[in-house]
């Protein structure tokens, strides 16, 4: 396995931010045909949506008292947006998976984000900062697979527009968790290691297996 440094612009598809298509750092690209294959079993799909909304505002809340230092102003309520968001999304999945007739299991396992997670250092600021970036990268990948749903979904309305809505959500958290990185490090040291989790996480996604779930692999 390599993880170079080569990198790829993702330019999200058929979403336009202040008319321009707007970007994001991933080194690779989700084609449209992963879309129209995930999307062939949405109640799996949503399932799987479902339980990373829920993983990901426990994630912010564990943050939520991991500020550096004494004291960070803004970190608390910064989290707690997060967290707010990401279980309004939570209860809006669910909406939409209990009318189509699916459940939320009593458990999940993602090898995405359990890989993702592995490439954290353990112990004071450089854990808090991989924490942070690892976030960050869920928040684009996730904002990046809602893009590519949105476009595919041109025959289910309700999925159109509700993962076009969440596209714009996820952008800011993937934001937010890089600026809060820069808060933890000198830039110079956040912009290395997001390098290097940014071409790790194009790998990881490779090997993922194919399927209805957010993260899942390209046939």
């Amino acid at each position: 396995m390599s993880w170079g440094s080569s990198r790829t612009v993702a330019i999200v598809p058929q979403i336009l931010v202040n008319k321009s298509p707007e970007t994001l750092p991933l080194h690779s690209l989700t084609p449209i045909e992963w879309g129209r294959a995930a999307l062939a079993d949405p109640v799996a799909l949503l399932a799987d949506h479902a339980f990373l909304e829920k993983k990901a505002a426990a994630n912010a809340l564990e943050l939520m008292t991991r500020w550096p230092g004494e004291w960070t102003p803004g970190w608390v309520e910064t989290m707690t947006g997060v967290a707010r968001d990401e279980a309004s999304h939570l209860s809006q999945t669910v909406r939409i998976l209990t009318r189509r007739g699916g459940r939320m299991e009593r458990g999940h396992r993602s090898s995405y984000a359990k890989a993702l997670r592995s490439l954290v250092r353990k112990g004071g600021e450089e854990e808090l900062l991989d924490r942070l970036l690892v976030s960050a990268l869920i928040e684009a990948r996730s904002c990046e697979r809602f893009a590519v749903l949105a476009a595919a979904a041109a025959e289910d309305t309700e999925l159109a527009v509700f993962y076009k809505a969440l596209f714009s959500s996820e952008m800011g958290h993937y934001k937010v968790f890089l600026r809060l990185a820069n808060q933890v490090a000198p830039s110079g040291a956040v912009e290395a290691r997001w390098q290097y989790m940014l071409a790790a996480e194009a790998c990881i996604i490779e090997q993922q297996d194919p399927g209805p779930g957010i993260h899942s692999g390209v046939c």
